[in-house]
């Protein structure tokens, strides 16, 4: 039996389709093993979202060529997609986007030929969606599922378009019956998930809101959670219709990047901070205590002090309970990149280090607010302390809660009372 080792970089997209290629491989008579020494085959699906993410692709990829040289190393994903070339010297198989599901039948007639393999199609004007299924994940409550790949929105900084082509969808059918599968192997939560999830459905005459009905008839499933969302798709009909659905938890990442208007028209965006604003409050009328999280970039290309301190300000006023800070990552191939008035690293730090610490203070802020609450937990896992074990979940809001029994509570959903910050962990 072949042993292979796969490591996964970069999105939740790119988390799921590791798992599928895994469970492929599984199917086809590999045994997976840690990502360690003596694996017969190496698989790293790599990530090219900043730079960074570009020099951790490679890396894996030599520490992989280098945990046994006589090894099968594959690359795939979004960093080969677009830089395939300069990691020739290390690696024996490149594999596109939608191409994953091909790794078995590619691995056969690598083992046949012994000729470096590259499969790479023109993911910008293919308008097929790579059908990859899961029966089970990593996670044992929670499934994260892939429904829509692709992107049409190009914004200045990003590359994911060019990597991922444009928006393709996964058929409503076929996403049901992978939330079947998973809620009869005794998953509660479902997590949709996707390049740009809300713009599932155009490319096919659906939209995310019909998926999500569909999706919450299925028996056993008791949660549904979205992932990242664009203000665009808030609307009274949408935010009405959902907050009728028990199932759909009151978390919302709804991406932000920056409350300065002039700093949103240089990033593309497409929406106003006022804009953005009122889509918040739809949500805060539908949904009693909402988690809405956001994304902010400090530091993007012209971003001057009173810039920076607008997008501060609105930050502030909109009550986020996590805000994530990213500094300003130059990518080439984005018009961003050769953008006049690139902004010092130093200065990128410190407003960085000013919205993190705005963020910690609105964090701790919300979930104050639970305390005194009675609060259904997903339970997860359990920790040790010194004082004794304690059982982890999340509530709807994804607020992490610890709650101290000896009783193995995995995979059930119980009522807390939370009494302390004690028993929110971070």
């Amino acid at each position: 039996m072949k042993k292979a080792a796969l490591h996964n970089l970069g999105c939740k997209v790119n988390a799921y389709e590791t798992e599928a290629m895994q469970e492929l491989l599984e199917k086809n008579g590999y045994e997976i093993v840690p990502f360690k020494e003596g694996a017969d085959v190496y698989v790293v699906n790599t990530c090219t979202v900043t730079n960074i993410a570009d020099r951790k692709s490679r890396q894996m990829l030599h520490k992989a060529r280098k945990m046994n040289p006589d090894a099968i190393v594959v690359a795939t994903g979004c960093y080969v997609q677009t830089e395939n070339q300069e990691v020739d010297d290390c690696i024996d198989i490149v594999i596109g986007n939608n191409k994953k599901k091909d790794i078995v039948e590619i691995l056969k007639q690598y083992e046949e030929e012994r000729e470096r393999t590259t499969d790479l199609i023109d993911i910008g004007h293919t308008k097929e969606y790579e059908n990859l299924h899961l029966s089970r994940t990593g996670e044992h409550t929670r499934a994260y599922i892939k429904v829509q790949d692709g992107c049409n929105q190009f914004c200045s900084y990003c590359i994911i378009p060019y990597a991922r082509g444009r928006v393709r969808s996964r058929a409503k059918e076929d996403v049901i019956e992978e939330v079947k599968t998973l809620a009869a192997n005794g998953y509660k939560e479902v997590v949709l998930t996707g390049i740009h999830l809300s713009s599932y459905g155009v490319d096919i005459e659906d939209n995310l809101l019909s998926l999500i009905l569909a999706v919450h008839e299925v028996d056993g499933i008791h949660r549904i959670r979205l992932g990242s969302l664009e203000p665009g798709i808030i609307t009274e009909e949408f935010v009405r219709t959902i907050s009728a659905l028990p199932k759909v938890c009151p978390h919302f990442h709804l991406s932000l990047q920056s409350g300065c208007n002039a700093t949103l028209r240089r990033m593309n965006r497409r929406y106003t901070a006022e804009e953005y604003a009122a889509k918040c409050q739809l949500l805060r009328k539908y949904f009693a205590h909402p988690a809405l999280t956001t994304d902010v970039i400090t530091g993007f290309p012209g971003e001057t002090p009173e810039e920076f301190e607008e997008s501060r300000a609105f930050v502030d006023s909109m009550d986020f309970y996590e805000t994530h800070i990213f500094k300003y990552s130059r990518r080439e191939g984005t018009k961003a990149a050769v953008m006049p008035d690139q902004v010092p690293e130093q200065i990128k730090a410190e407003r960085s280090k000013v919205l993190i610490a705005l963020s910690e203070e609105k964090q701790s802020r919300f979930e104050e607010e639970l305390i005194g609450t009675t609060q259904e937990v997903l339970m997860e896992e359990a920790i040790e302390r010194e004082d004794g074990i304690w059982r982890i979940g999340h509530t709807k809001e994804y607020v992490k809660i610890g709650y101290k029994t000896e009783k193995n509570l995995a995979n059930q959903l119980i009522n807390v009372e939370i009494e302390s910050r004690l028993q929110i962990i971070h």
